[in-house]
């Protein structure tokens, strides 16, 4: 599977990175911070829900991998932001009925968040060489926020797709 460099712009269409590259801080705290304001469109409210503030821990993936099931939340966006400086990646497919020949997959740099917009096909993470803490950002209360796909074909994603990612990230 090609991986691709997660940008702002080639992200777009499956919602926001979250970094401070390209992000206009201001001074707050007395001249202290800066402020990286608004970096996402946290869009939790439907069905009178409520943001929720958790930790994911994920163990790295063993490549050669196999993504056999992707998810969705058609309530709420979901926000992944890392607290460990390690590259993980990403894999999404546009919103409505799931495609699985639109699949694309993100190499997400340390420092790189992502907030997956309401409705959006997503594989759960997929941390690379460490384990990987991140903060989560996501929609609580009632309605069923969770839809699930199993692929009728297997993706594979191989060491040789990131070692090609070198060439396309320099």
């Amino acid at each position: 599977m090609r991986i691709h460099k997660l940008t702002r712009a080639a992200f777009a269409t499956f919602g926001d990175v979250i970094s401070q590259e390209g992000a206009n801080p201001s001074l707050v705290n007395r001249g202290t911070a800066e402020r990286f304001h608004d970096l996402a469109n946290i869009d939790v409210a439907d069905a009178h829900g409520k943001p929720l503030l958790s930790l994911f821990r994920a163990r790295p993936c063993q490549l050669p991998f196999e993504v056999t099931s992707m998810q969705r939340h058609p309530l709420g966006s979901q926000a992944f932001i890392p607290l460990s400086r390690h590259p993980y990646l990403v894999v999404v497919s546009p919103p409505g009925g799931f495609d699985e020949s639109r699949l694309i997959a993100f190499f997400a740099a340390p420092g790189q968040g992502v907030n997956y917009a309401k409705g959006v096909w997503h594989h759960v993470l997929l941390a690379l060489d460490e384990v990987s803490d991140f903060i989560v950002i996501d929609r609580g209360g009632a309605g069923s926020n969770l839809e699930e796909v199993n692929l009728q074909r297997p993706v594979t994603i191989s060491a040789e797709d990131l070692r090609s990612l070198a060439f396309d990230i320099n």
